[in-house]
């Protein structure tokens, strides 16, 4: 059920991008929207249409879309196939929808190369003065684990006895749909595959095409395992 804002007259938006911190900062953004009793938008911008983005980047949208339902959000915003500058997007969005307070995670603004610079931070202080920006610190482990993993591409998990096998081919007897990021440093198909089970994201490690049980695995936990 849609909030109507509380005594405060508060509104938060968060701002995604695709990566790890994604899901922290619509978490973070929940639970302030619930402390306040306040309406809560998420947003994310691409350049591109949507129908021309990579599957990476679908799996994202799909899995913000399902938490910004679970979260009880007012609405998940897509702006894509959008030419304007970052900062001028948000500023419109915290007009139309009466945004009060901004989330921002450092890994979206290293990706949004303009709001890494201070001065796109002053221009959106500029633009939009009456909101209060809040900058999310990423813990150091998930910046470093970007660019260790290849580019995300489609896959799917099939039974093979006990195991499960990654292919990249869809058939009838496909168990799971989802993403694999591959291991930079091998040439063997190893990494991790990231998928929904039960209305939850998983992501498992995979050696050599085999994915050996499901239980959820962290980046971390991967690289140390191959590297092993």
């Amino acid at each position: 059920m849609k909030k109507i804002k509380g005594r405060m007259d508060e509104s938060i938006l968060v701002c995604v991008y695709y990566g790890p911190n994604g899901e922290r900062l619509i978490q973070r953004g929940s639970k302030l929207a619930n402390m306040l009793d306040c309406p809560l938008y998420i947003l994310t911008i691409d350049p591109k249409p949507f129908d021309e983005m990579d599957a990476e980047k679908s799996h994202y949208i799909t899995r913000w879309q399902q938490l910004a339902e679970q979260q009880g959000a007012d609405a998940f915003i897509l702006r894509d196939n959008e030419k304007k500058p970052v900062s001028k997007v948000i500023a419109e969005v915290a007009r139309e929808q009466h945004i009060t307070q901004i989330i921002l995670g450092q890994t979206a603004q290293s990706r949004w190369e303009q709001i890494a610079k201070g001065s796109i931070i002053n221009s959106l202080l500029r633009e939009i003065p009456f909101v209060d920006l809040h900058i999310i610190s990423v813990s150091r482990d998930l910046k470093d684990n970007e660019g260790l993993f290849e580019k995300g591409v489609r896959a799917y998990l099939v039974k093979d006895g006990e195991q499960y096998r990654v292919i990249f081919k869809h058939t009838k007897n496909v168990e799971y749909e989802g993403i694999f990021f591959k291991d930079s440093c091998t040439d063997f198909n190893n990494g991790i595959f990231k998928f929904m089970k039960n209305n939850e994201m998983l992501q498992v490690n995979v050696t050599e095409d085999i994915v050996t049980d499901l239980t959820h695995v962290d980046m971390n936990t991967t690289l140390e395992d191959n590297e092993d």
